[in-house]
């Protein structure tokens, strides 16, 4: 039996760490945005982001997985920090070089109502009032992305783009994380039983009146 390997191609709150977590639960070794010191002993990966150990692998060696093998899934693959952002979800050059290499890996796009994710994306510290205008994103070019018609642009055109990349393809699932059937759908797609379901990394305080 071939090993279950997934990698999640949604965007920054839309459900990614509740879909670490409930991977967790059901056994996965799962990397979430960073590589945590306590999940590796290799000083190279320990702290890094996985999106920089994708990046690293498909132009060191064209496997974008080469130093992820430790991982059974991988569940927020982005990074954008005032010096870098990585959007791997976004490039075709990495989920190609996965598939053709890795033709066994699952994988799944997250995602919410357009408006919801980008309200959350707002409220989540510094996302959406200057890291994702200040970024230089695939589809979301630096300078766009401080109103909510332009984030509900970029996140609608990001989804469109997966399907049309998976169009007919047996290997991708796109889900709503607020469906109830969300965890039967990756539960059947993934052959698991998915124990837990339900919200983490939940945005602690509500937008302000007119923020979204």
């Amino acid at each position: 039996m071939s090993r279950l390997r997934v990698i999640n191609l949604g965007l920054p709150k839309s459900g990614t760490t509740t879909l670490a977590t409930a991977l967790r639960a059901a056994g996965l070794i799962v990397a979430d945005h960073r590589i945590r010191r306590s999940q590796t002993d290799d000083p190279h990966l320990a702290g890094t982001f996985v999106a920089r150990q994708l990046y690293e692998g498909l132009f060191r060696s064209g496997d974008p997985l080469e130093f992820l093998g430790d991982f059974d899934a991988l569940t927020e693959i982005s990074v954008i920090t005032p010096t870098l952002s990585l959007w791997p979800q976004t490039d075709w050059g990495v989920i190609d070089a996965i598939r053709q290499r890795h033709p066994d890996v699952r994988f799944v796009c997250s995602r919410r109502d357009a408006r919801t994710l980008s309200g959350s994306m707002l409220r989540w510290a510094d996302l959406g009032m200057s890291r994702l205008p200040g970024g230089a994103i695939p589809g979301l070019p630096s300078g766009f992305g401080e109103t909510t018609l332009q984030r509900v642009t970029w996140i609608e055109g990001h989804y469109a783009h997966m399907r049309q990349l998976f169009r007919g393809a047996r290997d991708f699932l796109e889900y709503h994380v607020e469906d109830t059937d969300a965890p039967a759908q990756i539960g059947a797609f993934l052959g698991v039983d998915l124990p837990w379901w339900g919200k983490a990394n939940v945005n602690a305080s509500l937008p302000s009146p007119g923020a979204v």
